[in-house]
């Protein structure tokens, strides 16, 4: 399990690619996507709500920490994964790891229903997708960022240095 050294929490305040305060704005972007990954909740009904579908979906039930109840499940092909707020479990990352080699596969979506906080999923989809993937997540109270994979490998084995490994 990596576990976010807390002193470098403000490290993830930083969007990891292109910031739109707008999700309709970036729509266009979005359906030029070749493999699609989102993460989170909002971002997923966002998604759903015009008529995309993600290729991975990654949800914890949760929006700004608040339970919600959006239908937000695009998929029979439904996982599971434990990961408490402010860590990486194993469990969480060899989840995604299936998740992104199943769908490559089959080209069947997934959805991946985390219990605890999906929060820095990002950071092993930008390790594991391919080169072509864009991954899509909320940067709370600002909008959606949009990361194409090529562009952010690098900085997020930068912020893997952030954790302890246990």
């Amino acid at each position: 399990m990596f576990v976010l050294k807390e002193e470098l929490i403000h490290e993830f305040k930083e969007p990891l690619g292109e910031l739109y305060p707008d999700f309709n704005d970036a729509i266009p972007a979005i359906k030029e996507a070749k493999f699609l990954i989102s993460v989170g909740d909002q971002t997923a009904k966002n998604l759903i709500d015009n008529d995309i579908i993600p290729d991975l979906g990654i949800i914890d039930g949760r929006i700004q920490r608040h339970d919600h109840n959006h239908d937000i499940i695009h998929t029979e092909n439904i996982l599971k994964a434990d990961n408490p707020a402010g860590t990486i479990t194993k469990g969480l990352w060899e989840t995604i790891e299936f998740a992104i080699k199943s769908t490559l596969d089959d080209n069947e979506n997934r959805l991946i229903v985390v219990k605890g906080e999906e929060d820095l999923a990002v950071l092993p989809c930008l390790l594991i997708a391919p080169e072509d993937a864009v991954i899509l997540y909320g940067q709370p109270n600002e909008g959606l960022v949009f990361v194409n994979v090529s562009d952010a490998k690098n900085k997020a084995k930068q912020l893997m240095t952030y954790f302890n490994e246990n």
